[in-house]
């Protein structure tokens, strides 16, 4: 997708997800309508998203005047507004596949039949709420990182039936507003980055219930290790360059003693008295009413990281 000038998006619900979409596409010089059944939710959207923007422009992430993209952002009063003429609908209501088979039952009425139908679902394969479309082929997942607006990983799952025109258009629109699509082959439930995430989530459960160590100290495996490499280079990659001779060498290395590792460690049923532990030591640490403040705190960060990784070769 080479010109995406005069292209209108809708976005269907004005939450942290669809307020950082709609900066996404205004940022790449589309018009967006945006939807909310929540009036309240709505009228509070532009000036929400004027303070990400504010935020994003001493980041130097953003040269274009915040007018100039609020401008191009729509609050509008309808589905049938916002669906209007629109290339792409992004939608982003609450994660139950009952809301999920209601809005897409709507969109698929409302929308120009040339319209791809996007869900932001983070677990939710598109088949579970589009098979019984007419218009089920332009429909799939495009799961966002949040927020989209900083983090730019979309991971687009098709359906069995989505159609690969539909498919094309799609990945080469989120790559035309400065995104970084992926494609999940088959459906999956949580797709990719979720089920990593949980893996590892899962293991640092593990480790702490097991007494290893705090969940402070856990924390600071990522942050102070392995997320300093995986910011900028995947575990592939990682491992490519940690043996002399590359992903092979690494493997017959270390790939046994992985295998053996992999044997101790066991699902985690998320144990309610153990989530209380890592809660308690949490607010011992960051107040709940720090929470908003250390997020906001955690999105410059990543202003500055995001910074530091556009001016980087690939």
């Amino acid at each position: 997708m080479k010109d995406i000038q005069g292209v209108k998006v809708a976005v269907i619900g004005s939450g942290l997800i669809g307020r950082a979409w709609a900066i996404v596409f205004s940022r790449a010089g589309l018009d967006v309508n945006i939807y909310d059944q929540s009036k309240d939710a709505l009228n509070d959207c532009l000036e929400l998203t004027k303070s990400l923007l504010e935020d994003a422009v001493k980041a130097g992430l953003i040269s274009e005047s915040i007018h100039s993209i609020l401008n191009r952002i729509h609050l509008v009063e309808s589905l049938e507004q916002a669906c209007e003429g629109a290339y792409l609908v992004q939608e982003n209501i609450r994660e139950t596949l009952q809301a999920k088979l209601a809005i897409f039952s709507e969109l698929d009425k409302l929308a120009p039949k040339s319209a791809i139908l996007a869900s932001s679902t983070s677990w939710l394969p598109t088949s579970l709420f589009t098979e019984k479309l007419s218009g089920r082929a332009r429909c799939l997942v495009a799961h966002p990182t949040n927020p989209p607006y900083l983090i730019p990983l979309v991971e687009v799952s098709p359906a069995p039936w989505t159609s690969t025109e539909v498919l094309d258009k799609a990945m080469a629109f989120y790559k035309a507003v400065h995104q970084e699509p992926v494609l999940v082959k088959k459906e999956i439930h949580g797709f990719l980055l979720n089920r990593v995430q949980g893996a590892v989530l899962n293991e640092l459960l593990n480790l702490y219930e097991e007494g290893y160590a705090s969940s402070a100290d856990l924390d600071k495996v990522m942050k102070f290790g392995l997320g300093l490499r995986w910011s900028f280079m995947g575990p592939f990659e990682t491992i490519d360059l940690n043996a002399p001779d590359g992903i092979a060498d690494y493997a017959s290395r270390y790939g046994q003693t992985y295998a053996e590792v992999s044997k101790t460690q066991k699902d985690n049923n998320w144990n309610e008295q153990i989530i209380s532990k890592i809660e308690s030591e949490r607010r011992d640490i960051l107040a709940k009413d720090q929470l908003e403040e250390r997020s906001r705190w955690r999105d410059n960060r990543l202003m500055s990281l995001r910074k530091h990784q556009l001016s980087q070769p690939k």
